[in-house]
């Protein structure tokens, strides 16, 4: 058939691909590219799953009476008062995001860099794309003045920006927008009535929380905010697909959540039955859930300082993590010596850095940025070895003196030492 338009696959997923043909053909290669958190499975996990088997029915689309309530449960621990009604679960918060894009009319406001899944599903839903720059402190945001010259601009030319995408913490930089800025832009989308989602996978992996204050757009503008999250990131489990979303409160709420509730009865019907069983377990948070979130917290702070000093070491300049598993250099600094080796792009850096040093990384024009910067996402939860190495990570104090971590990291100070030789 002809006139059927054939997007690139999604490029995080597609290098995820590739690092695993090229290690199957004997290649040595450190991948930074793909934002999975490499942590051994919980046993009492793997028991749930195993006791939700027999749940083989359709069941509600939003999901078990159980399930959500154990996820309200959840965001209630997070001075997000829920109910029930208000969650929908589903395969991944992947879903959840395509049918908010499907439900919601009007056009996107993204952070600029941002995840790579975000532009590509409101074109899908046949919606304009607007990026803002985020500020100098942090990234999942947009700069709040940037973001009101985005609105004039697009509204002058005819478009409607409705769903304002904010990341906290943030994937690609690995940071967290301050509780006062999410206060600022909270405001500003009440006053220009825009819907905020707010992705919040990897809240629970704030790398120090006593000392990191953390504010939810839910809570500075809980009647205009859907919070999206899942089990991917914070325990491992991304290939079982469990994503949730918590829909605001009163008649708005409901209606925006029943919108979504009816994309997904045409995509996705409803989330399997034992992901269901898992899904009660963990986000009901028994103690062994709570310490795994601790330890794993602990461990993807200490990778990405290190991957952060090495960066900073080399000439780049590079927002300190703070949340997460990434890193996202700028070689801006060293441009011209760059360019005298061919690199004059985001483009250019990450082929030479595979090409010369065996390093993965997502250039930073597939996340939105301006393609001739000289900036990359590196997701350093990749560095933790097999499942047995990743448990002895998870119980050291200092991870990135295990030999396996140290290799790799002793690679990538190297990969990234040549790149300006």
């Amino acid at each position: 058939m002809t006139g059927i338009a054939v997007r690139p696959s999604s490029p995080n997923l597609a290098l995820n691909q590739l690092v695993d043909e090229r290690r199957s053909a004997g290649e040595n290669l450190v991948h930074l590219a793909f934002g999975e958190a490499r942590l051994p499975l919980l046993p009492q996990l793997a028991e749930q799953l195993a006791a939700g088997a027999a749940r083989t029915a359709y069941g509600p689309v939003a999901g078990a009476h159980d399930a959500r309530e154990a996820v309200a449960g959840y965001f209630r621990r997070r001075r997000l008062p829920t109910e029930a009604d208000q969650i929908v679960l589903a395969p991944g918060s992947k879903p959840l995001l395509m049918a908010l894009q499907l439900a919601v009319p009007g056009d996107v406001l993204l952070p600029r860099p941002a995840w790579n899944t975000y532009a590509p599903q409101a074109a899908y839903a046949g919606k304009q794309v607007f990026g803002v720059p985020i500020p100098d402190e942090c990234g999942g945001v947009p700069e709040p003045g940037e973001l009101r010259k985005a609105l004039r601009r697009a509204r002058a030319d005819g478009h409607d920006p409705r769903l304002l995408v904010l990341t906290l913490p943030d994937n690609p930089t690995g940071t967290l927008a301050p509780p006062a800025l999410v206060r600022e832009l909270c405001a500003l989308a009440r006053e220009e009535d825009l819907l905020i989602v707010s992705d919040e996978i990897y809240r629970d992996i704030v790398h120090d929380p006593d000392t990191t204050p953390y504010l939810s757009p839910a809570e500075a503008a809980p009647e205009r905010t859907v919070v999206t999250s899942g089990l991917s990131k914070t325990l491992g489990l991304g290939g079982w697909r469990i994503g949730v979303a918590r829909f605001p409160q009163g008649e708005t709420g409901g209606r925006l959540r029943d919108a979504v509730v009816s994309v997904a009865s045409e995509l996705w019907s409803t989330l399997a039955g034992p992901m269901q069983q898992v899904a009660r377990y963990a986000f009901a948070e028994p103690p062994e859930i709570t310490e795994r979130l601790r330890s794993g917290a602990r461990l993807h702070g200490a990778v990405a300082r290190q991957v952060h000093r090495i960066a900073v070491e080399a000439g780049a300049h590079c927002r300190p993590p703070t949340g997460g598993f990434y890193v996202y250099p700028d070689f801006a600094p060293l441009r011209a010596r760059l360019a005298e080796r061919g690199v004059t792009d985001s483009a250019s850096l990450a082929r030479r850095l595979l090409d010369d040093s065996g390093i993965v990384v997502l250039a930073g024009h597939l996340l939105g940025d301006d393609p001739g910067a000289l900036r990359f996402k590196a997701a350093t939860s990749l560095l933790y070895g097999d499942e047995k190495q990743q448990a002895e990570a998870l119980g050291c104090d200092d991870p990135v003196r295990l030999p396996h971590i140290a290799a790799q990291l002793d690679a990538i100070t190297e990969g990234f030492a040549r790149l300006v030789r």
